[in-house]
């Protein structure tokens, strides 16, 4: 199968890139800038593509462009730090900005390029910067095909080496033509479209029992719909050496725990063992507001309870199933990636003990969302499991800011299931809103209820638009829909005397509160 190397220089958008790669059916992986040549060659890639980063190229320490990117005799394309090293390399020369570029700007193409769709030729097109260096030269024998007000070498190409570099990012959202440009880069590198679901399944499927052997395997469900990909998908597998648990941690949204268990008992037809294990995580998190150590101790109390009820089942399972996707590993600075910023510690990936007692499987770790769900469709999961919308691990302990008490998770408990209920009726469920949730702020509020002072609490509610979890933007939801929840939840929620809306994007905030 054709694959791409991704070389990761630490950008929060180097798995965006990966994502865009994807989504043309190429399959592609990331590799930290600092890995061996052997390990990404071993790839035999059919193109390498460098991603944007936080450094400088000139500065002490930063990365610099591994040999092999030029020595292998594939194609490149260079993404705003990675066309700035390309430049530096070749002999073009890189200097500080005169003013720095972040977030949409104006490009104009050049009237020839074989990188950018011929239809832009001559015209003007919006683009997404982040950067604050630029290309001041470009090298010998390069065109520069593309520029902005503020960035006079926003694109350069020498297509006889099959070397392209831009400025700006192609992998984000915001740049119009962005796919468009990235599958012109492929074309141009002749990397055939395999990367399919019926490849996905085949290929986790032979990974899964090349790793289990004839081992017992326990998995972790919470009903999401990353857990029950991954289950099925080891289901497949290895058939009744798998063994399921679904903990009710007390920190579920209202009647979810009843249909997890119908649905994987019945449809999924797997063994499941319902543990309830509400005391457990209330003693846990009892006093504990930050948090990171939120996801700490949920992740912690996880593993315990998954060791604990495994041996009393006489159950010697050597392995744990996690539903662990891509936006996980890459908030949480997985796979190595010390040039990026953490973000925050997901429960299932840097919030477990550095001690496990199973070794992990996780068939779907360097999928993003899109693929989870349509390899569940592969599969032939029920449309309502595939849909269904995310749901953190650590639950409502995470959407309860502040102490996390009986009292609390109950007002907020009600709170979401009135917002999840208002948005079913209105059938904004799926293909406007991607994900929707209330908060419970730790902050009271004066308000007037009959002709009465309250002070009493807040509840936020969220809802983004996103096709891939790594960027989002808030949904632009009814006046009168908002206006009918925040009616409802005052009225039927007994401590909350005032409802707000977040209407921020991703970056700068994330999805979640924490």
């Amino acid at each position: 199968m054709d694959s791409v190397a991704i070389i990761d220089f630490g950008s929060q958008y180097s798995q965006l890139i990966a994502r865009r790669v994807r989504e043309a059916h190429v399959y592609c992986e990331l590799f930290p800038f600092d890995t061996a040549a052997d390990v990404v060659l071993d790839l035999k890639p059919k193109a390498l593509i460098l991603s944007g980063g936080p450094s400088s190229v000139y500065a002490a320490g930063a990365p610099q462009l591994p040999p092999y990117v030029l020595e292998a005799g594939v194609p490149v394309l260079g993404i705003c730090y990675g066309m700035q090293l390309l430049s530096r390399a070749l002999g073009g020369e890189v200097k500080p900005a005169g003013e720095h570029e972040y977030g949409r700007s104006q490009l104009r193409c050049r009237p020839e390029s074989s990188l950018l769709p011929g239809h832009l030729a001559g015209k003007t097109f919006q683009a997404w910067m982040s950067h604050g260096d630029l290309v001041a030269a470009a090298p010998a024998n390069f065109s520069v095909t593309t520029s902005s007000e503020n960035c006079p070498i926003a694109a350069i190409e020498n297509p006889e080496r099959g070397i392209f570099g831009l400025q700006f990012h192609p992998e984000v959202h915001h740049t119009e033509h962005g796919s468009e440009i990235l599958e012109h880069f492929l074309s141009h590198a002749r990397v055939r479209r395999e990367w399919t679901p019926g490849f996905m399944v085949a290929d986790a499927v032979k990974r899964i029992r090349a790793q289990v052997g004839e081992a017992e395997v326990i998995s972790a469900v919470s009903g999401g719909v990353d857990s029950t990909v991954a289950t099925a998908l080891v289901h497949r597998a290895i058939g009744d050496r798998l063994t399921c648990f679904y903990v009710d941690t007390g920190l579920m949204r209202a009647g979810e725990t009843e249909q997890v268990v119908s649905t994987f008992q019945e449809q999924l037809q797997v063994r499941l063992e319902a543990i309830n294990a509400m005391e457990d995580f209330m003693t846990v998190l009892s006093g504990v507001i930050d948090p990171e150590a939120k996801r700490k101790a949920i992740g912690e109390e996880f593993m315990q309870l998954f060791e604990r009820e495994a041996h009393r089942l006489g159950n010697a399972a050597e392995f744990l199933v996690q539903g662990t996707i891509y936006p996980d590993v890459v908030e949480s600075s997985g796979y190595g990636r010390e040039q990026a910023a953490k973000i925050k510690t997901h429960h299932n990936v840097g919030g477990l003990p550095e001690e496990l007692p199973f070794t992990l499987i996780e068939p779907l770790r360097f999928m993003f969302k899109d693929e989870v769900r349509a390899v569940g469709t592969e599969l032939g999961l029920p449309e309502a499991m595939v849909w269904r919308q995310p749901f953190p691990g650590p639950g409502l302990a995470i959407r309860c800011l502040g102490e996390v008490t009986w009292e609390r998770l109950e007002r907020l408990r009600l709170a979401d299931s009135i917002m999840q209920s208002e948005l079913a009726a209105a059938d904004m469920l799926r293909g406007e809103t991607a994900q929707a949730f209330a908060v419970l702020l730790p902050v009271k509020s004066v308000g007037v209820m009959g002709d009465a002072r309250t002070y009493e609490q807040v509840v936020a509610l969220r809802a983004v638009t996103t096709d891939d979890f790594m960027t989002a933007d808030w949904a632009r939801l009814p006046h009168e829909l908002l206006a009918r929840i925040s009616n409802r939840i005052i009225n039927e929620v007994r401590g909350v005397n005032r409802v707000v809306y977040d209407i921020s994007s991703k970056p700068p905030g994330t999805i979640e509160w924490e």
